[in-house]
């Protein structure tokens, strides 16, 4: 459910411009990332009017402690009270009493540590944002709802996994003519790269370590392969594989050979299995010093990429799917969908835009 955000009556927030179409935010508290998104109904499904990502390394510690710590805390909540502030001009912006359809959402970080819901309350009460702790199950449905897009038309199923900070999620989807694509099984891993990063990080640089981590994960996969029989429907065809991540994301740029970042080149580009291959090996031979020096990479990230590489690299050799679908997009899409569609105005918008 989303909630009506608007300024309060005796505060003044610049303009950014006077809206008349509704307008929708998601917001989106990883264990590693804090994202919104803001945008209004199009033909395309939304135009995006605002939206921000930093770093704020939210389950930093959490896996020794179980708790997440004060600094981490804090640094999180200083990213949501931006986000809250921007939201509010565009709430002001939109008219008065128009207000914003918004969510807020939290995800591993807060579903395992101790003190997760002591730390939503105190976000609330600092922001003002209805931030919640979304279930597992959920976060693979919005990961779905984000990258249906990207779905081919003439697939049977499709295979999404998003490499989170916290959790992996791996979403087994049945895909028909003409219907929305729909969640048959799905799958949290309680590992992403923040938690590896801090488990493992050094063993990544290794051959034999990398080995022994990607024989660990695809262990954690075998029993959801026993379940849905993966690997059969990838031999009989029509299934895609599509990935959601900071990982895939930058093992896109690495193979397209970006000078820097694109998100236009990136997302929704297909990577074949030679590609991928070839990508992995790439990151791994270039070692932590390399990669802290590769434009699509960055000092800040450095420590995440090889554990990502683990991850992917199980679930690329457990299902053999031909071709990878890079998707750079994730939760805070999938929350503008479902807002705009659960949104009587926002349906007119949308028509009205579609049929202009």
């Amino acid at each position: 459910m989303g909630t009506s955000l608007t300024s309060p009556p005796d505060e003044k927030v610049p303009h950014p411009r006077r809206g008349r179409r509704p307008v929708f935010g998601g917001i989106d508290l990883g264990t590693n990332n804090c994202r919104m998104l803001l945008g209004t109904p199009s033909s395309q499904g939304f135009h995006v009017l605002d939206s921000f990502s930093r770093v704020v390394r939210l389950g930093e510690g959490l896996y020794e402690t179980g708790r997440l710590s004060p600094v981490a805390m804090d640094r999180a909540i200083a990213s949501l009270q931006i986000c809250a502030e921007r939201a509010l001009r565009w709430a002001d912006s939109n008219g008065a009493g128009a207000g914003i359809r918004l969510r807020a959402i939290a995800t591993e970080a807060c579903r395992q540590a101790e003190n997760g819901a002591d730390f939503i309350a105190a976000a609330r009460a600092a922001t003002g944002l209805p931030l919640e702790i979304i279930n597992a199950r959920e976060e693979a449905e919005l990961a779905v709802e984000s990258c249906a897009p990207l779905i081919g038309k003439t697939v049977r199923r499709a295979l999404l996994f998003d490499i989170g900070g916290g959790s992996t999620e791996i979403a087994w989807v049945r895909v028909q003519p003409g219907e929305a694509p729909v969640l048959i099984g799905y799958l949290s891993l309680p590992i992403g790269v923040v938690t590896l990063s801090e488990r493992c990080a050094q063993s990544c640089y290794s051959p034999a370590g990398f080995s022994r981590l990607v024989d660990d994960i695809t262990g954690m996969l075998h029993s959801f392969e026993a379940v849905h029989r993966i690997g059969e429907e990838i031999r009989r065809g029509g299934v895609q594989m599509l990935g959601t991540s900071g990982t895939v994301t930058t093992l896109a740029g690495v193979s397209l050979k970006l000078d820097r970042y694109r998100r236009g080149l990136v997302d929704g580009v297909a990577l074949n299995r030679e590609a991928v291959d070839a990508a992995l090996a790439e990151a791994r031979a270039l070692g932590r010093e390399g990669l802290s020096r590769h434009p699509c990479i960055g000092a800040e990230r450095v420590d995440y990429v090889l554990p990502g590489c683990a991850i992917f690299a199980a679930i690329h050799e457990l299902w053999q799917v031909p071709e990878l679908i890079v998707a750079d997009r994730g939760l805070r899409e999938g929350m503008l969908m479902r807002l705009i569609r659960a949104s009587p105005a926002a349906r007119t918008a949308y028509r009205r835009s579609y049929n202009a």
